[in-house]
């Protein structure tokens, strides 16, 4: 299987502005540029495509653990941070927030279900950087 998209940049770093493109079309021509990327501006940017794809992939790895353990989560809300150092022009690291709700686990096997989430989704496997994550369970 595999997944496309597309980049189009036009202008030189500070000024120009590009345009993104998913295979599925969800993101159709959205708009990124420097500001969006290291200020303020209103548009996407790689890295917080980045967090995006690694906060989804480590839900659904999370869920396929829990139910291979016989547990069905009824919410797995996952934030993922990614951090550039802009200076290097480096990302170094993303860092995993999950709150979930999962009916009668342990916190044993909560931990265990999502510490292997974090290791073994695919995104986590792509990524050559730091890898935290903070999982707390909630009623």
């Amino acid at each position: 299987m595999k997944r496309t998209a597309n980049a189009v940049w036009s202008g030189n770093l500070k000024e120009g502005e590009g345009k993104i493109t998913t295979q599925s079309k969800v993101l159709k021509d959205s708009q990124y540029c420097f500001n969006s990327r290291f200020g303020e501006g209103k548009s996407t940017n790689p890295d917080e495509l980045l967090a995006a794809a690694h906060s989804g992939c480590f839900a659904m790895a999370l869920s396929m653990i829990l139910g291979k353990e016989g547990f069905t989560p009824d919410s797995l809300n996952v934030t993922s941070t990614i951090t550039i150092d802009a200076d290097k022009l480096e990302i170094t690291s993303s860092d995993l927030v999950l709150k979930a709700k999962i009916p009668n686990i342990s916190q044993d096997k909560f931990m265990e279900c999502a510490n292997a989430a974090k290791d073994g989704c695919p995104v986590s496997k792509a990524l050559s950087i730091k890898i935290t994550l903070e999982a707390t369970l909630v009623n």
